[in-house]
């Protein structure tokens, strides 16, 4: 019997990708999972495992195809060749000895998320020969949106480690091994398997078809393009980083700090994956967006009277501080009705528009700008806003935000005042429209019906995408959202 494989589900608006290696050839044996290919698309790195143990038979996409979602790739004869359990032995060879002290119980990546492919180990909580129990924390992996722990799936010790800090795993990959017996005999075993991985990791690679093509039709030489694919290799994605690289750096600026290196004024240190992302993404945006920044300013007093007076009864009845975000999100959320292209997005020649509003508040971590999404923030109230930031944002401190919290959102607030910022103009987050920008509360001298008097003043700054927003309604926004924050009454009155 023969078994299809084929192409797996490329994420969100993605329908083709092509094929750029092949792991294994016709003839060979494989297990279930194994890994037969990867495809690049022009976003991600997509690798196909084996949907059965048996013999790969027919290649139908050879490397360097064009296939679509659901494409046929390759045939595997059910039952043929080399039996699967040889196979699984041969690929872990620790698994022996570690049966005669207990069960071998394999630490796998958890599930990264939609769209996320790889991580890199960040920390690893214990070392080799450690006891560990049940669900107690191994290590800790970073993505290029949030942290990952990874819990024990079983009580022992741990025998193996297969993914040391700093290795980039696929989302499929084993990070180690644990012994459930108690003694450390997989260890000395997997001496072996661990000197062949820089063997391995040595050797010749592929590079992707796509790569190949791209460094021939810019004339870069491969050795000046850094590979981030599997064992290293080439992807598509590295020859446009190596392409925009000097564009970002000329080449003579960078050689003067590197020639100073071993200054001890200085401190080399890598960028995390989510910085990585965060430089990308804020010029991803910069890139793509016709953005513009308009202005305006809010007197707070009505609505820090307003809290004032009932912040003491509110945090009694609803067990959560009032603070200023909530009736920032209510009047964005008012004024995004009026407004809806700053609530809308653009894909490819369509506008979208968004009958809910999906709110990001971003949150400054110790590891770098995240952006929580709370979803229908258009139909919560005042305390269920609050509770829901102050659980996101705590969550984002502790790096334990999920992938689905960060995603789907609609329009973003920025408070910039929590740190004495006083005017800025916040990047669009993508693909959103609009992002609002706050600062911080100061008293200023202002004329109010021909007498001067002191004010507590904020300056706003609504960031907008001017390919579907007009001044016109980016003006109409910021000042829909000063008039209920002038008069928090109109809030309660949909005015």
């Amino acid at each position: 019997m023969s078994i299809e494989v084929r192409v797996p589900t490329l994420g969100e608006s993605v329908t083709e990708a092509t094929v750029a290696t092949w792991f294994k050839k016709p003839g060979d044996a494989v297990a279930v999972d194994e890994m037969l290919c990867e495809l690049e698309t022009d976003k991600v790195t997509v690798e196909v495992p084996s949907p059965a143990a048996g013999t790969l038979g027919e290649i139908v996409a050879a490397e360097g195809e064009t296939v679509g979602v659901d494409a046929l790739l390759a045939m595997i004869g059910e039952g043929e060749g080399a039996a699967p359990a040889p196979a699984a032995a041969e690929a872990a060879p620790a698994a022996a000895p570690a049966g005669d002290a207990g069960q071998a119980v394999d630490v796998m990546v958890p599930s990264l998320g939609e769209s996320v492919s790889e991580a890199t180990v960040s920390t690893w909580f214990k070392q080799v020969g450690d006891a560990v129990q049940q669900d107690e924390m191994l290590c800790e992996l970073e993505t290029d949106k949030v942290s990952v722990e990874v819990p024990a799936p079983a009580a022992g010790v741990l025998a193996e480690i297969l993914a040391p800090e700093g290795t980039t795993v696929d989302a499929s990959a084993k990070l180690a091994v644990l012994s459930s017996g108690g003694a450390v005999a997989a260890a000395p075993a997997a001496a072996p398997a661990a000197a062949a991985a820089p063997a391995a990791a040595g050797k010749d690679v592929e590079d992707a078809p796509s790569a190949k093509k791209a460094m021939a039709e810019a004339g870069l030489n491969p050795a000046d393009v850094q590979g981030t694919g599997r064992d290293g290799r080439v992807m598509k994605h590295d020859v446009a980083a190596a392409l925009a690289a000097p564009k970002a750096a000329p080449a003579p600026a960078a050689a003067a700090p590197r020639a100073a290196s071993n200054d001890p004024r200085e401190e080399r240190v890598k960028m995390t994956r989510l910085r990585q992302t965060i430089a990308r993404r804020l010029k991803d945006s910069q890139n793509t967006a016709a953005m513009l920044t308009t202005y305006n300013e809010v007197d707070m007093t009505e609505t820090m009277a307003l809290r004032k007076e009932y912040k003491d009864l509110f945090e009694k009845k609803h067990g959560v501080r009032l603070g200023f975000m909530s009736f920032f999100t209510k009047a964005c959320c008012h004024a995004l009705k009026e407004v809806p292209e700053v609530n809308a997005e653009i894909d490819g020649t369509d506008i979208v528009y968004k009958n809910f509003v999906n709110m990001g508040i971003a949150a400054g971590t110790p590891t770098g700008l995240v952006v929580p999404v709370i979803n229908d923030a258009d139909s919560m109230s005042f305390a269920e806003i609050e509770k829901a930031i102050a659980e996101k944002g705590h969550r984002a401190r502790d790096g334990k935000l999920s992938m689905e919290e960060m995603q789907g959102g609609t329009f973003t607030i920025s408070n910039g005042g929590v740190y004495g910022s006083l005017m800025s103009s916040p990047i669009l987050n993508p693909p959103q429209s609009g992002i609002l920008g706050m600062h911080k509360i100061q008293d200023r001298p202002m004329a109010i019906n021909g007498q001067v008097v002191i004010r507590p003043m904020m300056y706003l700054a609504l960031s907008y995408d001017h390919r579907i927003v007009d001044g016109k309604g980016a003006v109409t926004f910021l000042v829909r959202v000063k008039e209920a924050l002038e008069d928090p009454r109109r809030l309660l009155m949909d005015l």
